[in-house]
């Protein structure tokens, strides 16, 4: 009886080893879905349509993206936080949900380093220094000299309170000392509208969006936040070239999964992306966008995330914002 029960109870382990090996490896077996917690046509909607077709190759199902906006972002990372770990719900969000929006909200309902655990980022936005075309100033040097002779009445456009490019606008301000005046958009692009029409003389975004208004004089670029020039504005000086270095940080985005997904599941997905990325069309049309792939490996990446987090903990209480 004791050699039966034995017997049965190695069965019934084989059997469930079996299930969860089954479980990954027949991964993924039905569509998956990415939540992007934006709006579509930002940037996160951008560079994801780049993706989309081919991470759908990779993985040999189709990838569907949910678009879950609100609370900057908390609502569509909170949803992803607490859904199941099986690789069927994944996240594309930028830096805010990893290591900003912690310090400007009370209670998000996750926490990114529990909750989450990080794929891969993915690109880095050529974050640029636009101003109005119509100001009378062609580099920063000029433009400080603008903002301190018209201290209080010069306005700088943000995508939204806590944003990364509101908190970099707010920090070039500060640089500037020009007493500039920060206002809220519903994110970046009616922000560059009101950039076109003077209603605020500076903002910080994307390439892709400012870029078309500048062969015309629309708009200007005073300078990138890149390590090194961007190849499709060779004359825009760096921010480090100009001394403003770190005054002004890059948005980036990644792709991560509620934590406690199956390791061999996080591989597949990992290597699913690595060879997307590695495609020279992707890498050509995302940086025909602006945006430049990430430089580091995955656990290079992961490793700096709490150091990133320290960083724009202080610029946060610096600024003095909080979002509840």
């Amino acid at each position: 009886m004791n050699v039966m029960k034995k017997t049965l109870a190695g069965l019934l382990a084989a059997l469930c080893l079996g299930a969860v090996g089954t479980a990954w490896a027949d991964y993924p077996d039905h569509p998956v879905r990415v939540v992007i917690p934006y709006p579509p046509g930002a940037a996160g909607d951008i560079i994801f349509r780049i993706l989309q077709p081919e991470l759908s190759r990779e993985l040999g199902q189709t990838v569907i993206t949910d678009y879950k906006t609100g609370a900057g972002g908390n609502i569509g990372t909170q949803m992803v936080a607490r859904s199941k770990p099986d690789g069927y719900t994944l996240l594309f969000s930028a830096t805010n949900n990893f290591v900003i929006n912690q310090f400007l909200y009370k209670s998000m309902g996750y926490d990114p380093f529990k909750d989450l655990y990080v794929i891969n980022k993915v690109a880095d936005a050529a974050a640029l220094v636009y101003v109005n075309g119509q100001l009378p100033v062609n580099n920063m040097a000029e433009f400080r000299d603008y903002v301190q002779q018209h201290k209080g009445l010069v306005n700088y456009g943000t995508p939204g309170a806590g944003t990364t490019p509101e908190l970099s606008a707010w920090k070039l301000s500060e640089a500037l000392e020009g007493d500039m005046l920060g206002i809220h958009y519903r994110g970046s692009a009616p922000g560059i509208q009101a950039l076109l029409s003077n209603e605020v003389q500076m903002f910080v975004s994307s390439y892709g969006l400012g870029a078309a208004f500048l062969p015309e004089g629309r708009l200007k670029a005073l300078a990138v936040a890149l390590p090194e020039r961007f190849p499709a504005l060779p004359d825009v000086p760096t921010m480090e070239e100009l001394g403003y270095k770190d005054v002004i940080i890059s948005n980036w985005w990644a792709l991560a999964v509620p934590a406690g997904t199956d390791k061999e599941i996080v591989s597949k997905i990992e290597g699913a992306l690595e060879k997307v990325l590695a495609d020279p069309v992707i890498r050509g049309k995302l940086l025909d966008q602006g945006y430049l792939l990430s430089k580091v490996s995955a656990d290079e990446f992961r490793a700096g995330l709490p150091a990133e987090a320290d960083y724009w903990h202080d610029i946060v209480k610096k600024a003095g914002i909080s979002l509840d």
